[in-house]
């Protein structure tokens, strides 16, 4: 007569898997807060420079990122909420945050990259600066500070892939508070008989204070 072997199967058998994702928490938060930070810093910074004709002379001119274009700033901050709300919420709710994180570093690194050659900030300065609306700037020059902006911004973008890999099994902030809908046991509170103010404050609460 034969034997089967019945080989149980371990109820960890996800657990690499699992680990994996729990291990790539911290990897996210710090792309995600770092690229963030090297955005904001860098749309601070200097883009782009010329100068302006003024009477005999010229007027050096010079336009931050966040005066070529402030979509970048706003999306870093965009995706800061996002990076914290990722551990907020769960499911399908996860899901959304986790796209909407990635896409705010897309849309971050994209507008980077499309104002590096802009020069309509300059020229809006050179107008002030000479009081003549056809006024343009010359001698224009940019930074490498747009293509920084747009690498913080790719760390943002590899944060949000990551929680859309990985997203489902990372922790979520507050769920060991969280109630499972049962009905909590409340303990009555001890009554002494000789004290009539326990009684009474027993009677409001339903209780029997001679049971």
């Amino acid at each position: 007569m034969g034997y089967v072997s019945a080989v149980p199967l371990s109820p960890n058998a996800d657990a690499p898997e699992s680990g994996a994702g729990r291990r790539t928490v911290a990897v996210a938060l710090l792309l995600g807060a770092l690229g963030a930070t090297v955005v904001l810093l860098a749309s601070g910074r200097v883009w782009a420079r010329g100068s302006a004709a003024v009477g005999g002379g010229s007027l050096p001119l010079t336009a931050d990122g966040r005066a070529v274009t402030g979509l970048p700033a706003a999306l870093a901050i965009v995706g800061l909420a996002a990076l914290v709300a990722v551990f907020a919420v769960r499911g399908r709710g996860r899901l959304l945050v986790s796209a909407l994180l990635a896409l705010s570093g897309l849309g971050a690194a994209l507008s980077a990259v499309a104002a590096a050659d802009d020069r309509r900030a300059l020229d809006e300065r050179a107008a002030v600066a000479t009081a003549d609306t056809a006024a343009r700037v010359v001698e224009l020059s940019h930074t490498a500070w747009p293509y920084i902006t747009a690498a913080g911004a790719a760390l943002i973008l590899l944060a949000g892939l990551l929680a859309l890999r990985f997203g489902r099994s990372w922790p979520a902030m507050g769920g060991r508070y969280e109630r499972d809908g049962s009905p909590r046991r409340r303990t009555p509170a001890p009554v002494d008989p000789d004290r009539p103010e326990d009684l009474w404050k027993a009677l409001d609460r339903g209780e029997d204070p001679t049971g």
